[in-house]
């Protein structure tokens, strides 16, 4: 019995001391380079013979800096009360006073400058294009590609506005606290000519529990003439899904994150399911019966030509599938090309401590930030990702910089117009496997856009090789992304 009872001892102890290390190696210095820390994994491919401390900055990785403006905009982030539409007030973060904040829309080629300036934020404030596949140092992460603009400073961004489609620009400091509390706003790239007689970005965001789109809190309504031919860019800045209604017409789906669906078809009854961060296009002609556009079991929408709030009690039931929806048509890669790196993205929960933090984390590929995987590419590759959701929690899995494209979901291949996404809205169980051309180099953050999670550490990042940032995340650098 002695001995049974020294062996427990020392098992306890050497229990104890293993607890002891792992709190320690989950302890976050006061400041840190974020690619200190993680494992590189490569996917399969050749080593890169450049690492990670040398090579260029994403300080370089900027958009034009000389050449005059196409759209210039000023952004004013400050915080201050705002008023919804029944008159319930919020204490927000806001850009130039409201949230959302300005709707800024360009032009396809445009080049786009947009002067931050924080008034009264106090952790500082950055200004994230959410699905614009802007230059590094533009991507306004801080602690990655820049420093937070601190009160009483500045910040410049400018990029070329090329592609087309439904994006949003949010902060990327405190962001789980920030975008939460009102700072955001729709961008919008045009084409150079549009058919639509109405073109309206609705944005759904909760205010402190109270679901809003435009920060109404209910119905909306407006008269318009049948025959008006409508386009409705639908923006879910929440970290939860949201799903959309549209009754009383037909409609079609033209475009997921901000790229155009080929060919698609009138559909009707159907529900819009899209990820926190994720946008969907639609459009319709308005016919003479009254057309609603809802948030699913809320009293909050637009409401079109109808005779004050009242709409039809059963809500849609039949769920949108964008993997079978539109026509089959070329892209520059599929699912039997030939890869240069394959990667696995596993999210799981064990217990363990996260900055030294006990309790049920997040994981990727069983790992606890900061050990977790950085996947390194290089510049050309063809990259193969398969992302497994080993949780029972739903994961907007979003990847900076790259549009992915949807190759399969449980197995099955996508079968409709091809399926790009940015923010992909990954179920419980579920699993999806993309890809992506490694052609725009820098430091990528691939998080889950459910911001506490991310904040929580289900936060990885895409490296390209080579390329270096001068930033730092931490209390001591006042940096801290999530």
């Amino acid at each position: 019995m002695r001995a049974l009872g020294g062996a427990l001892g020392v098992g306890l102890v050497i229990l104890l001391g293993w607890i002891g290390w792992l709190w320690h190696e989950s302890r976050l210095p006061d400041t840190y380079d974020v690619m200190d820390y993680g494992s590189h994994d490569y996917g399969g491919g050749p080593i890169p013979t450049s690492g990670h401390h040398s090579g260029i900055s994403v300080a370089n990785l900027r958009g034009p800096r000389s050449e005059a403006a196409d759209a210039k905009f000023r952004l004013t982030a400050q915080a201050t009360t705002i008023r919804l539409a029944s008159g319930r007030e919020i204490e927000a973060l806001t850009f130039d006073g409201v949230s959302p904040g300005p709707e800024l829309r360009v032009q396809q080629g445009d080049l786009v400058e947009v002067t931050l300036l924080n008034e009264d934020v106090s952790q500082g404030v950055t200004i994230h294009w959410h699905g614009v596949d802007v230059p590094n140092a533009e991507d306004g992460v801080a602690g990655v590609t820049q420093n937070a603009v601190p009160p009483g400073q500045r910040y410049v961004y400018r990029f070329r506005a090329e592609q087309v489609g439904t994006f949003w620009y949010h902060s990327h400091q405190v962001s789980s606290k920030e975008v939460r509390r009102g700072l955001f706003g729709a961008f919008v790239i045009e084409p150079a000519q549009s058919i639509y007689d109405l073109d309206l970005a609705l944005a759904a965001h909760t205010f402190d529990g109270v679901a809003t789109l435009n920060a109404n809190d209910g119905f909306q309504s407006r008269k318009i003439s049948p025959g008006t031919r409508v386009r409705l860019r639908l923006l879910n800045t929440d970290g939860t899904p949201r799903r959309f209604t549209v009754q009383g017409t037909q409609f079609l789906v033209l475009a997921l994150d901000g790229t155009d669906l080929n060919e698609p078809s009138p559909i009707e009854n159907d529900t819009l399911e899209i990820a926190g961060g994720g946008r969907v296009d639609i459009a319709f002609t308005v016919p003479r019966a009254p057309v609603w556009i809802s948030l699913a079991e809320t009293e909050v929408g637009l409401a079109l030509n109808a005779d004050g709030v009242k709409r039809p009690l059963a809500e849609p039931s039949d769920e949108f599938n964008p993997a079978g929806y539109g026509e089959r048509a070329a892209t520059p890669f599929e699912a039997s090309s030939r890869f240069d790196r394959r990667f696995e993205l596993t999210i799981g929960r064990w217990p363990g401590f996260l900055d030294g933090r006990p309790g049920l984390q997040w994981t990727i590929n069983g790992a606890i930030f900061p050990h977790v995987p950085v996947f390194v590419v290089e510049k050309g590759d063809l990259v193969h990702v398969t992302i497994t959701n080993d949780t029972d929690a739903v994961h907007p899995m979003h990847l900076h910089g790259h549009h992915l494209l949807v190759l399969s979901r449980d197995g099955v291949a996508v079968s409709g117009s091809p399926w790009w996404a940015d923010t992909l809205n990954v179920e419980a169980g579920e699993r999806f496997e993309v890809a992506f051309r490694a052609d725009n180099p820098g430091i990528w953050m691939d998080h889950c856009h459910n911001l506490r999670h991310a904040a929580d550490g289900l936060t990885m990042h895409v490296m390209y090789a080579g390329v270096t940032t001068p930033f730092r995340i931490g209390d001591t650098a006042r940096n801290e992304p999530e």
